[in-house]
């Protein structure tokens, strides 16, 4: 069985022979990785060649055919690193998982069982056996170098703010903020007259009535309600 590539001259067949799927695995990852790098390039020259793909900036060059089928050799000269596994079970999974690294330390206070001997003793779950929990007996130095992979380096953050709440520029654009919010008066629903509609700055992008300020607070507040 040959490989379907994106483009003859460019990216030319290569036979799958030798090429094993390890056990477990459906396909030959070798095997799967060319042939998606052939799938995802012949979807970009598709979308090109139909006009709906945009360049920007130092981009724009590409709009140009000939150069976007030069970038496009250079890919099929790569060869790509596929990682394929089991989708996750939705977005409140998702959020659940990372909540467990912004919002936690390495290791909860419940695991720790004690400290005996120089030995420190902690619960682990086994999840190469249906998540059964066990009690793992670490040298003190051993657990401690193992706690402290998972501190951050320096300069690195677990949740970064960004826009008029990020740290570097809160200081100085939220209180430009609240000024600027300061100039409009809020005013009751009743008294807001069909004849003047309201800005589009205060429109409501669901239905599209007029909005009020309902309330303000000061950046100090804003930072107290921020996440951790």
């Amino acid at each position: 069985m040959s490989i379907v590539s994106c483009q003859p001259a460019a990216c030319p067949p290569t036979m799958h022979g030798g090429f094993a799927a390890s056990p477990g695995f459906f396909l030959p990852v070798r095997v799967l990785s060319r042939v998606f790098r052939g799938k995802f390039v012949a979807g970009l020259r598709a979308l090109h060649a139909a006009g709906k793909l945009c360049f920007h900036g130092k981009l724009e060059g590409l709009a140009n055919p000939t150069a976007f089928a030069a970038i496009l050799r250079t890919l099929c000269r790569e060869d790509w690193v596929v990682y394929a596994k089991r989708p996750f079970g939705g977005a409140e999974h998702a959020l659940r998982y990372l909540g467990c690294y912004t919002h936690r330390v390495a290791i909860s206070n419940h695991r720790l069982v004690g400290l005996e001997n120089g030995d420190v003793v902690f619960r682990w779950r086994d999840s190469a056996h249906h998540n059964r929990k066990r009690l793992m007996r670490l040298a003190l130095d051993e657990f401690l170098r193992r706690f402290f992979l998972h501190v951050l380096p320096t300069g690195f953050v677990r949740i970064r703010h960004f826009g008029f709440f990020s740290h570097r520029r809160g200081a100085a654009l939220l209180p430009l903020c609240f000024a600027l919010l300061g100039q409009v008066q809020a005013q009751p629903l009743a008294a807001i007259s069909t004849a003047n509609p309201p800005t589009t700055l205060w429109t409501c992008p669901m239905c599209g009535g007029p909005m009020a300020v309902v309330e303000r607070f000061t950046a100090t507040e804003a930072r107290l309600r921020a996440p951790p």
